[in-house]
């Protein structure tokens, strides 16, 4: 080709210098083997070929063959192309095209940028001298010591170190694979700046955001702007999430949910932090857990803490504990709750209230000491009653069935109560229904035991050993017998649904229970 452009001037030598103006950012022609010129159909421009080497302000080019524009501070170059600058950055590629009046290289076709470590391969790159700059817009990949990071459009700053990728963004370690629209990548700090939807991928877990940050080299992941972070069949979403894949420890704030779809439970607050390699949870602000095992209705449970502890896990008989403190309040359909501090035990399926506890279910109301609910998948099984046990049953705002006892057992069928066994100086008052639903005699009794039997949630038979007590006509029995000591109706406390758990409604001033006086025996010395 060239040969037939009849150059006027060809010549062949070992070694060209070509000496630059004395500005110092003009290109300086350092070699060629083979130099040709026509001054006719190219007049500002000069071919090179073999061996050709350039070098401005810093930089030193080599190809095989290139088109010299001396005039316009520029040349294309071809073939093997090489920029070096200095000992850290090298840019080859096929072909280039390069601008010494803005410092800049277009490279194209099979083009390697190498820079401290960093590889980024690519078809199109630019590289800004003036700015550090290098960026893509056809599709690269870029390669560290530990990450692989691909997109359709990409820019690396060779002074900070500092990348940013956009469209079809992918990041692969070993230990994840990350997918995004925008990431910003940083080679030496090693942290990538999540910008747009993306997910994480790793063996134990996966990551929704839209923003975050993910320090690859720690494992270490910032969330922002209500994250997701799935770990087997659990769910933890948060406004913020910070979760080290190390020690397992992810900490969530603002409306935050956790959800363990095997154990079928839900935990939320403000704050939540969860261990996944124990499995243990606390959350507090609005701290409310929810227990939907039973598929026809949901336990709630709200205290000012609530901590989740997990047994046997990477078994098939996983169970959880919760453990409820301060103000704690629980609802479902058929029963609600009232206590200082909970447990319930979902192996069990037993929700234990201490501290000043009360019960409600239906019409009756409980309160003791401790009291134990035993559940099934559907409904109460049974409930125990220990220390100062009072059971009271409203018949209407001025008539209430009522059970003191030292502890009281209820037995359920099918929500219903069927067996009521109260053992330990033992107190009633009861208000017979005529067929009509009148009430027209009271009975009290003093026993030590009570079976009291229960059909059609009214009162079938009753049982008990020798006793103490009579009958009255409704209204005419004295006060201390229409009342027991320890009565009390306390309806402006119940939950009346699951949002009313958040509403602590304390006991009327006096009205608070006092812990019995336990004495324990005296140690024997046997001689």
């Amino acid at each position: 080709m060239l040969a037939q452009a009849n150059p006027i001037f060809t010549t062949t030598f070992p070694t060209l210098t070509y000496s630059p103006a004395q500005n110092n950012k003009r290109i300086e022609l350092i070699h060629a083997d083979h130099w040709f010129y026509d001054e006719y159909e190219h007049p500002d421009a000069q071919r090179l070929s073999g061996n050709v080497v350039f070098r401005h302000d810093g930089m030193i080019l080599k190809c095989d063959s290139a088109v010299y524009f001396q005039a316009g501070n520029s040349f294309e170059a071809y073939d093997n192309v090489r920029l070096t600058q200095g000992d850290t950055l090298s840019l080859t590629g096929k072909r280039m095209f390069y601008d010494g009046n803005e410092a800049l290289a277009e490279a194209r076709e099979n083009v390697i940028l190498t820079h401290r470590g960093q590889i980024l391969t690519t078809d199109s790159l630019n590289y800004d001298r003036l700015y550090g700059k290098a960026y893509f817009f056809d599709g690269g990949k870029l390669v560290d010591k530990d990450n692989t990071l691909t997109s359709d459009w990409g820019e690396y700053y060779t002074d900070t170190r500092q990348s940013t990728f956009n469209y079809n963004v992918e990041l692969i370690n070993p230990k994840f694979r990350l997918v995004s629209d925008t990431l910003h990548y940083n080679t030496i700090t090693k942290i990538a700046e999540i910008v747009g939807p993306s997910n994480i991928y790793s063996d134990k877990n996966q990551v929704a955001t839209t923003h975050g940050f993910y320090y690859t080299q720690t494992g270490q992941i910032e969330l922002f702007d209500r994250s997701t972070v799935l770990n087997g069949e659990n769910t933890m979403i948060g406004d913020s999430i910070y979760y080290n894949e190390k020690n397992g420890i992810m900490e969530a704030f603002r409306n935050v949910v956790y959800h363990d779809k095997t154990n079928k439970n839900i935990l939320s607050g403000d704050y939540c932090k969860y261990n996944d390699i124990i499995g243990e949870a606390i959350a507090y602000g609005n701290a409310l857990a929810k227990y939907y095992a039973n598929k026809q209705d949901t336990l709630f449970v709200h205290a000012d803490t609530l901590r989740l502890f997990s047994y046997n896990l990477k078994t098939d008989s996983t169970f959880r504990v919760l453990h409820g403190y301060f103000h704690a309040r629980a609802y479902r359909s058929d029963v609600q709750a009232v206590s200082d501090s909970l447990v319930f035990n979902s192996l069990e399926h037993k929700l234990s209230l201490y501290r000043d506890p009360i019960v409600w279910s239906e019409n009756k109301q409980i309160v003791g000491e401790e009291i134990n609910i035993f559940a099934n998948d559907s409904t109460i099984d049974s409930i125990y009653v220990q220390r100062q046990a009072i059971m009271i049953e409203q018949l209407d705002s001025v008539h209430f069935n009522q059970v003191t006892a030292h502890l009281l057992r209820s037995y359920f069928k099918q929500g219903e109560m069927k067996l009521n066994c109260a053992d330990g100086n033992v107190h009633i008052v009861n208000f017979p229904l005529e067929k009509d639903s009148t009430i027209i005699y009271q009975n009290y009794t003093e026993t030590s035991q009570l079976r009291m039997f229960m059909e059609n949630r009214k009162l079938r038979k009753l049982w008990a050993p020798a006793s103490t007590g009579c009958f009255y006509v409704a209204g005419l029995a004295p006060a201390e017998r229409t009342r027991l000591s320890n009565f009390a109706w306390f309806d402006y406390i119940r939950p009346r649904n699951k949002y009313d758990l958040f509403e602590w409604r304390p006991k009327k001033k006096g009205m608070e229970l006092k812990p019995s006086i336990r004495h324990e025996a005296p140690i024997q010395k046997f001689e």
